[in-house]
Formats: C-alpha cells, structure tokens, sequence
C-alpha cells in the first residue's frame, strides 16, 4: 500500500467529493463560506516571531499511515488551547477520516477553543474541497503539489485567495517546486517525509529552502521532534516549522512547545 499511497488516497478523495455533492452543493457551500466573516490572519501571523525567531504551526493528529494511532482519544479543545497557552503561531487540523482519523468535527472543536488562525489539512483536489474549507471556518489550506498538476494548483491557490484563505503549498523534491512557482505560492511547505515511501529525512528541507525565491517562506514539516532539530533549520534559515506527532505524544504540551520555541530544556514530567 505504502508504495502507491497518493494514489490511493486521491482515488478516495474522488468518492467522498461524490458523496459529499449529493448531501451540500456547492451553491450552499458558498453561501456558508460567505457566512463566516472575516478570517484569521494565517500568513500574517507567521511573520510575526515574537521575538524568538521561531514560528510553530502546531497540529492536531489523531493516527497516519506511517505512524499508526497516535492519540486516538485527543480532545481537540483541550489541545488547542493547550498550544496556544504554549506559544504556538497557528494551528493545523487534519481532517481526513478514513486515513488520519480526522474529521470536521475536530477542526470545528478547536476552532472554538482557541483564537489562533487556523489550517485545514487535508488532501485537496478539488473546488468542491476549498469551498468547504471556507465554509468549515478554515484561514488557510494545503496543497500538496505531487497530487496537483502545476495548473489546478495556481487554479486552487487562487480560488483559495478569493475566498480570503491563505494557502501552504507542500514540496518534497525541486519538481514540486517548480509547480508551485508556476501558481505563484509565497508560503512553501518543505515536507521531509516522502509520501510514497514515508522516509523521513529532516535535511530535505534545509537544502530545499536554498532554492526558495527571496519573496518565499519555508515550512519545514515531518520529522521535526526536539529543539535540536530546529536548530539545525534555523541555521538554514528556515524559521517556520509544522509540528503534529511530538507534540500530541507530549505529556505536557504546553511545556514542550514552549520550549521548542524558546530553547530552554525540557523534561518529560513523572509517570504517576
């Protein structure tokens, strides 16, 4: 399975948009989008550092293919104001049921705890899909540019901007960012782990973000677990980071980001 994964993926996408057009159309999609009002910055609040040259987007993730579960039982309030008590710039929500075991459910609970700007993640193909991102309350999107071709990526970009969300784009390899420069995306996604095969390699996104035009903004996502990890990024220069598995396992999240952030020592708290 792991070796043909996205395709996999995308041909269940496919259904679930089939299904997910005969419940809501698109008309009514848009009517909810427009419904929610202005946005939370997502983009904007990366620029911001708060003085620690570290910007995390943290990440509510119940299981992956690759890892298995994870934290089956995370109440997604909690976590969210967890993070953002901790320090955490945006938040990101998987939203993918039958691989992630995610849901709108989630997003829409952790939207509620917290003020933070937050990113729907998800494998997106579609216009039916950003649309119901806007209508979810979503501030920003991904768009992963192996599933995409170069032109439905600027098409989705666009639609997203239209809409008033921001969107990551996510990259593995140069070809990816060459799509990506083709739509125009400023906030680059540099994932470290390899969707087809799920190697993680930390250094894919140090050398990557060397190929970044001045006018983009590296993410380094994947694989990103200990202060020393972005440290080795920061020396990069790449100063923005998603981070989902170390810190939904963190027995204090608020302590464990914060330090991530800050530099300071963490230490896992007893088991009682």
């Amino acid at each position: 399975m792991a070796k043909d994964f996205l395709s996999i993926i995308v041909e269940h996408k496919k259904k679930e948009i089939e299904i997910a057009r005969k419940t809501i159309s698109e008309q009514d999609l848009k009517k909810q989008a427009d419904s929610h009002g202005k946005r939370r910055p997502f983009f904007e609040s990366l620029k911001k550092n708060k003085g620690t040259g570290v910007n995390i987007i943290a990440e509510i993730k119940r299981a992956s293919p690759s890892k298995g579960d994870i934290a089956l039982d995370l109440d997604p309030s909690n976590l969210a104001a967890s993070y953002e008590k901790g320090g955490a710039a945006c938040l990101s929500v998987l939203t993918d049921a039958r691989f992630f075991k995610g849901s709108f459910a989630d997003f829409t609970a952790a939207r509620m705890a917290c003020s933070l700007p937050m990113l729907r993640k998800d494998f997106l193909i579609s216009d039916y899909q950003i649309l119901e991102s806007a209508a979810l309350g979503a501030d920003a999107v991904l768009l992963i540019a192996r599933i995409l071709t170069r032109e439905k990526m600027k098409d989705l970009l666009l639609m997203s901007q239209d809409l008033g969300m921001d969107a990551l784009v996510e990259i593995h390899n140069e070809k990816d960012l060459e799509s990506a420069n083709y739509a125009g995306a400023t906030l680059i996604g540099i994932n470290n782990r390899n969707l087809s095969s799920f190697e993680t390699d930390i250094s894919t996104a140090t050398t990557l973000c060397a190929a970044l035009g001045t006018d983009q903004i590296p993410v380094a996502a994947s694989g990103i677990s200990s202060r020393a990890d972005i440290d080795k990024n920061l020396r990069a220069g790449i100063h923005h980071f998603l981070i989902g598995e170390s810190l939904v396992r963190a027995k204090d999240t608020t302590r464990f980001l914060s330090t991530l952030i800050s530099g300071e020592t963490y230490h896992e708290p007893p088991t009682n």
